[in-house]
């Protein structure tokens, strides 16, 4: 059936093979990214800096999915963002603001991929209105079957370099347009509200100048990227020990479990900062001495700020992922385990980043 369907496609939606467009001739650019996950998303988001600086007046359009447009939510760098949700397919009225965000007489279409090849977002970018449309031939060896549905096709591999970080990696993607960038950080736009809003939570329980903030993010998506609570909350118990602190939590209602468990069994006074958006999270975590982290999208919300950080890794390489800068640091046991991690070598870390803050 697979066979038949890139058939079928081939003959209806099967673009003619033309050399790569000259950057000159893009103003109006589509992206569609409606594949990843919001962590994926937001560590990426160097692409979108590519595009604005390497070409001057581009107006950029970027499609998401609902699971992770919050990544983009107040990114100063796009100018038009949709979702695209597959369960709204049936009403006549969303297929038509489809229509039109595809539609708009695009000078190039960008299938990005870094971790996965997506049918859905490469049929997108088949069917915009754009004049070019550019994707993956193939990604790590494997070849992409719908590339035809592309003018161009570019070959990605992390084997070559299975360290590089994937706001590197996914550049490889328009280098050969010349568009690029060195700036890797995630891209989080806050305003002043979302600082109204921290501002109001921290000044409850913390007084800035005598004490030391520090947040902490217990979830994660993936049980393999979850450090141990009871781990966690030893952890706190530590630094509250040896440092004047305070401690909030972060996370939505997919954290409730885990939230709850901290909640019951730890011995000291922390602060909840829930269901907030990521705007306001970055905000929160742009104020405070020391954020401390699992693997999972909320790790590259703070490093788009430049508050020191520590990520906990289990499996995944933190070398693709971590976030880059000055005072970003992880912790990642050889076992690939990410209870194999101790305590104290997670406290000890704690202790150099914030008895350098107070030289």
């Amino acid at each position: 059936m697979k066979d038949l369907l890139v058939v079928i496609l081939n003959l209806l939606f099967g673009q003619k093979k033309i050399p790569l467009v000259d950057k000159k001739n893009i103003k109006n650019v589509l992206i569609i990214r409606q594949h990843n996950q919001f962590g994926d998303l937001l560590a990426s988001s160097s692409l979108f800096v590519a595009f604005k600086e390497s070409l001057q007046y581009c107006r950029l359009t970027v499609v998401v999915s609902p699971q992770n447009f919050y990544a983009i939510s107040k990114n100063n760098y796009i100018d038009e963002k949709f979702v695209f949700d597959k369960k709204k397919l049936l009403s006549i009225s969303y297929l038509i603001s489809l229509k039109k965000i595809l539609r708009k007489n695009y000078d190039l279409a960008v299938v990005p991929s870094t971790v996965s090849l997506s049918l859905t977002s490469s049929l997108l970018g088949n069917l915009s209105g754009s004049k070019y449309k550019l994707g993956l031939s193939e990604l790590d060896g494997k070849t992409n079957k719908y590339s035809f549905l592309f003018n161009y096709g570019i070959k990605l591999d992390w084997r070559q370099n299975p360290d590089r970080h994937v706001a590197d990696f996914i550049l490889d993607v328009v280098r050969p347009l010349g568009i690029n960038t060195t700036k890797f950080n995630p891209i989080v736009s806050i305003d002043t509200g979302d600082i109204e809003v921290a501002d109001e939570f921290v000044n409850r329980f913390w007084k800035k100048g005598e004490q030391l903030l520090i947040g902490l993010h217990i979830g994660a998506g993936k049980p393999k990227n979850r450090w141990s609570l009871n781990k966690y909350i030893q952890l706190t118990s530590l630094i509250d020990k040896n440092f004047n602190s305070k401690f909030y939590i972060t996370g939505s209602k997919a954290d409730i479990e885990e939230i709850e468990y901290f909640k019951a069994n730890s011995k000291i006074k922390v602060n909840y900062f829930i269901d907030r958006t990521i705007p306001q999270l970055a905000a929160l975590i742009s104020k405070s001495d020391l954020f401390i982290t699992n693997d999972t999208g909320v790790m590259h919300v703070a490093g788009s700020t430049t508050t020191p950080q520590i990520s906990i890794f289990g499996p995944t390489n933190p070398f693709n992922w971590a976030p880059l800068g000055k005072n970003k640091y992880f912790i990642r046991d050889k076992t690939e385990l990410i209870d194999a991690i101790d305590v104290e070598e997670v406290f000890n870390l704690c202790k150099k980043i914030l008895e350098k803050k107070d030289e």
